[in-house]
């Protein structure tokens, strides 16, 4: 689920966030990091539930109907199309789904009302139409409407973005690589799949790797820090470091540790990745000035030798 762009994601937040803060508890801004990933984790699942809620608060109308003192046919024989996706079936059965809600004591029960206005929104769609019109009652279609309503009706859904915003600041970011892993393991779904099959996303594509990765990106950044604030003030003209933006100066050091301490990534991908970065999260004029001090620090190390480059990193 978390590529290493996301991780660097993670790292200048949690950097962003110990440096506001003033403490020097290195331990548990370490600490903070990790859970910040964590969580993650517990949006996907967050999602995952709510998807499940919904088709439970159409199972509940339908009980509702039948309890009527004067039920008519239809609310006596309803059409349980949805109700029974089979698809749905799957993960709601999984042993590791089941066990992840649990963990993490997942609940949706304070939002019941928008849960249920979420599923009166599917119920007036013309693709809700479509689908409970079918005669073919089969796992492709029940997985092929599962993903089209998720894709609709739950990514960018304004209601539910700010109430985990509320949740978690941080969520209103990790929504659209969540909404990602959510419609991928919707996509890997099969029929033949049992309870106990492993069927979710997992938080790290190496956990072994990029929790390293992600560790020492973090500290070698704090532990040179001093360094990296004199190179990046020597590269400035009538400007005080003290009045650039922190987001740009956190993610120079990033970039600079990068460069001189993870020898197997090309010093281009490292560029490239926290010039996209400042796009997303500093102002529109921190693209041109990190490139440009960024590549007079990089030729300034090559010409000292303080760039050690190995195997992939070595490619331009």
């Amino acid at each position: 689920m978390l590529n290493r762009r996301y991780l660097r994601v993670k790292i200048l937040q949690s950097l962003y966030a110990w440096i506001q803060s003033g403490s020097d508890d290195l331990p548990l801004a370490e600490r903070e990091l990790q859970k910040s990933v964590n969580q993650v984790y517990d949006l996907y699942f967050n999602m995952l539930l709510l998807v499940e809620e919904v088709f439970t608060s159409a199972q509940n109308l339908i009980e509702t109907k039948r309890e009527k003192i004067l039920p008519t046919q239809s609310d006596l024989n309803p059409n349980l199309h949805f109700v029974q996706n089979k698809a749905l079936e799957k993960i709601v059965n999984n042993t590791e789904y089941r066990r992840g809600i649990e963990t993490r004591k997942l609940s949706w029960d304070l939002n019941s009302d928008n849960v249920r206005k979420l599923y009166r929104q599917i119920e007036a769609s013309k693709l809700y139409e479509n689908y409970m019109s079918k005669e073919e009652d089969t796992f492709k279609n029940d997985k092929a409407f599962l993903i089209k309503i998720y894709e609709e009706f739950f990514v960018d859904n304004e209601v539910f973005d700010q109430l985990l915003e509320e949740q978690n600041m941080y969520w209103v970011i990790d929504l659209e690589i969540v909404n990602i892993a959510v419609v991928k393991t919707l996509q890997r779904l099969k029929e033949r799949y049992m309870h106990s099959d492993h069927i979710l996303a997992d938080l790290f594509k190496d956990r072994e790797e990029d929790v390293k990765f992600m560790r020492e990106l973090f500290r070698k950044t704090l532990s040179s820090d001093k360094d990296y604030s004199g190179l990046i003030e020597k590269q400035l003209s009538n400007w005080d470091i003290d009045r650039l933006a922190q987001i740009d100066i956190i993610l120079l050091k990033m970039a600079l540790c990068e460069f001189e301490h993870f020898s197997g990534i090309p010093i281009k991908v490292s560029m490239n990745e926290y010039i996209d970065l400042s796009k997303n999260f500093s102002t529109p004029r921190s693209k041109g000035f990190i490139n440009g001090v960024l590549d007079k620090i990089v030729a300034k190390w090559k010409d000292e030798g303080r760039v050690n480059k190995t195997g992939r990193g070595l490619i331009e």
